[in-house]
């Protein structure tokens, strides 16, 4: 489909310090095999909602449909757009296989 594409969508500020989506699922991927049990997956780069970073990428390059709440960063995302993201995401990491 798009995986090629979504892992080079160019990410935004984020917790990651990723260039890419691909750099972000990868440095996300460090973080687990790093913390191991202790992995949160609430706050693995500090934060949470870290998985909005990932949907905001992809709703300014237009893959998915998104509101802005508050005019920058804060984006509203209805439950089908979301799953279309999460698809997005886990094509794009199976790609990677």
């Amino acid at each position: 489909m798009y995986t090629n594409k979504v892992l080079a969508v160019k990410m935004g500020d984020n917790d990651a310090e990723a260039e890419t989506v691909g750099d972000y699922l990868k440095e996300l991927l460090q973080c687990v095999w790093h913390d191991g049990e202790g992995f949160s997956g609430k706050r693995p780069f500090g934060n949470s909602g870290w998985e909005h970073e990932i949907y905001q990428a992809l709703a300014s390059e237009g893959y998915i449909i998104s509101e802005s709440i508050d005019g920058e960063e804060h984006l509203e995302i209805d439950s089908s757009e979301q799953e279309k993201a999460n698809q997005l995401i886990r094509s794009a990491i199976k790609s990677l296989s």
